[in-house]
C-alpha cells in the first residue's frame, strides 16, 4: 500500500511539473514576464522608504489588534453568530497581511497593478502546487454558508470527538474532552457527525445475581429515576430510563438504563448513571456481583 502511495505521488508530481514547465514556456513566448523586469527598475530601496514601510505596517498592525480587540468585548450567545465571529477575526489577518504587502510594494515604487498582471501566470502555476489551499478555502465558503456546523458544537469527524472551539477560512479546530486540540484543513472535514444538532443518550448497565428478584427490584426503579434525576437534573436532560434485561451473562443479569444529556455531558452522564445505580441497589438490598468461577470437583 504505501509502494502504491509513493508511486501515485511520484506520478502527481510528475504530471504537475509538465504542466508548470508547458505553462512557464508560453508565458515566456508571450513576454508576459517582461513586465516585471520594469517594475523591479522602479523600485526605490533608501532608508527612507524602509522607514516608511515600517511606520505603514505598525499602523496597519495597530488597527488590526484595534479591531480584534473591540471583536474579542462581543460575546454572542448563539453559535451561528460565534462562529460568523471566528470566520471575521481570521479573515481581518489575511487581509492585514495583504494590504501591508500591497502598500510596502507601492511605497518602495511598484505599480501593484502592473505586478498582479506581470505575474499572473505566475499565480496560476503555484494554484497548481497548490491545490488543497484552494480546496480549504472553498470548502470553508460553503460550510459556513451551509451552517453544517458552528463554534461551540459537538463534532466527529475522522474518528475525532470534540468541541468546535474555531473556524477560519482555511482550518478548523476541535478540543476533546482531555483538552487536546486537533487542527484539520477544512477540506478533510468530510462524514461530519454533529451532536449538537439533536440529545446525546448517555447509557449504562450494571448487572445484579442471579437469585435477585428482578421483580421486587423493578418496582422501586422508578422511584430511584426520579431521585437520581432530582440530584442532577443540571446535568440530565430528562430522568433515566430503564430499558430493561439487556444480557444474561455468566455471573450476573445486566440492566441496561439511558438518559438523555448534552453531549458535552455524557460522560459526565454516565458516570452518575454508575454511581447512583450502584449505592440504590444496595439500599434496595441488592449487591453487584463480581465475576465468579465454580469449581466442581469429583
Amino acid at each position: 500500500m504505501n509502494r502504491l502511495n509513493t508511486k501515485r505521488t511520484a506520478v502527481k508530481l510528475l504530471i504537475m511539473l509538465v504542466i508548470m514547465g508547458v505553462l512557464f514556456g508560453v508565458g515566456m513566448a508571450k513576454g508576459i514576464f517582461s513586465s516585471v523586469e520594469g517594475v523591479v527598475k522602479d523600485f526605490h530601496v533608501n532608508l527612507s522608504s524602509i522607514l516608511k514601510v515600517v511606520i505603514m505596517a505598525s499602523l496597519v498592525l495597530a488597527i488590526e489588534n484595534l479591531i480584534l480587540f473591540i471583536l474579542s468585548l462581543v460575546k454572542p450567545k448563539k453559535s451561528r453568530s460565534q462562529t460568523i465571529l471566528s470566520v471575521a477575526c481570521n479573515a481581518i489577518r489575511y487581509i492585514t497581511a495583504i494590504v501591508i504587502l500591497c502598500w510596502g510594494l507601492t511605497i518602495l515604487g511598484a505599480n501593484v497593478g502592473t505586478i498582479v498582471a506581470g505575474v499572473g501566470i505566475l499565480a496560476l502555476i503555484v494554484g497548481f502546487g497548490a491545490n488543497s489551499l484552494i480546496a480549504d478555502l472553498v470548502t470553508g465558503i460553503f460550510m459556513i454558508f451551509e451552517n453544517q456546523y458552528n463554534v461551540g458544537d459537538f463534532i466527529e469527524v475522522a474518528g475525532f470527538r470534540g468541541r468546535v472551539t474555531s473556524i477560519g477560512i482555511r482550518t478548523t479546530c476541535i478540543t476533546d474532552m482531555g483538552g487536546n486540540v486537533k487542527i484539520i484543513n477544512n477540506s478533510d472535514m468530510s462524514n461530519i457527525l454533529n451532536r449538537s444538532s439533536h440529545a446525546s443518550k448517555a447509557v449504562s448497565s450494571i448487572g445484579i445475581p442471579y437469585d435477585a428478584d428482578l421483580e421486587k427490584l423493578e418496582a422501586k426503579i422508578p422511584e430511584l429515576m426520579k431521585e437520581i434525576y432530582t440530584k442532577y437534573s443540571s446535568v440530565l436532560k430528562s430522568e433515566p430510563e430503564y430499558l430493561g434485561v439487556d444480557e444474561l451473562a455468566d455471573s450476573s443479569v445486566v440492566l441496561k438504563f439511558i438518559v438523555e444529556v448534552d453531549d458535552a455531558n455524557i460522560y459526565a452522564a454516565t458516570r452518575i448513571l454508575n454511581r447512583e445505580l450502584l449505592l440504590g441497589f444496595k439500599k434496595a438490598g441488592v449487591e453487584v456481583p463480581f465475576p465468579q468461577v465454580d469449581v466442581h470437583q469429583k
